[in-house]
């Protein structure tokens, strides 16, 4: 996925947080929505190192490695902003201060469990981190990920078959081809993006979607419903 795509988004994550809102941004393409944020709204950012308050990465040059943020990348801090023990930080994110954490992703399930600490391989390096305690202390959890693994199979499935982070705790999803919802009955498609047709998205998506939630325009030729199962064997032809 390029830059770009990365931006459109986390601008489009952006606009989705209201203002006011205490927002706690994973590592990796979740740092990004800080830059997104409008300047004329206030936002509590936080992270998990101990930082609370307003920022955006630090230009280039103008580096001050004693301010980063949970991925080790340098930021700016508005005026207000608050450094703190971790331990307090943590704090904030077990006792339920946050209104939404945005997280990375290996998979989702269509009930909302997140994997995103494991693969499960031999040789792969667990990374924790906070991610379990973000996933089941904040009120919302926002997951951005590209829609398919490096396989080109689904990373939105039935059930996850990597560890688990969290059970049932995803409200929202955001990919390259779409922003859909995990409700209580089934994965909702909000928004399509781009070129990105309803037929090949649920071609490519490993559960079945719900796409009534569209305008009619965007629809086009909608794919019949169909079962888990049967389009789980269509990714894997």
């Amino acid at each position: 996925m390029d830059i770009n795509m990365r931006n459109a988004m986390a601008l489009r994550v952006a606009r989705d947080i209201p203002e006011g809102s205490y927002v706690n941004l994973g590592i990796g393409l979740p740092t990004l929505v800080a830059n997104h944020l409008p300047l004329d709204k206030d936002y509590f950012l936080h992270s998990e190192n101990g930082v609370l308050g307003r920022w955006q990465a630090s230009e280039p040059g103008s580096e001050d490695w004693d301010m980063i943020n949970a991925g080790k990348e340098p930021i700016t801090l508005s005026p207000g902003a608050a450094f703190f023990h971790h331990a307090d930080s943590f704090g904030m994110m077990r006792g339920g201060h946050l209104d939404i954490c945005v997280l990375g992703a290996f998979q989702v399930s269509a009930e909302g469990d997140l994997a995103n600490w494991h693969t499960g391989a031999a040789d792969a390096i667990p990374a924790v981190g906070g991610a379990m305690d973000l996933a089941i202390g904040a009120k919302r959890v926002f997951v951005m990920m590209e829609h398919l693994a490096k396989d080109g199979l689904s990373k939105l499935l039935p059930a996850c078959t990597y560890p688990v982070t969290g059970l049932r705790c995803v409200s929202r999803i955001y990919t390259e081809l779409a922003t859909l919802d995990i409700t209580e009955t089934g994965v909702k498609v909000i928004e399509l993006v781009g070129d990105t047709t309803a037929e090949h998205l649920q071609a490519v998506t490993g559960v079945a979607l719900d796409f009534s939630a569209l305008a009619p325009a965007s629809k086009g030729n909608l794919p019949a419903a169909r079962k888990v199962d049967e389009v789980m064997l269509e990714l894997q032809r």
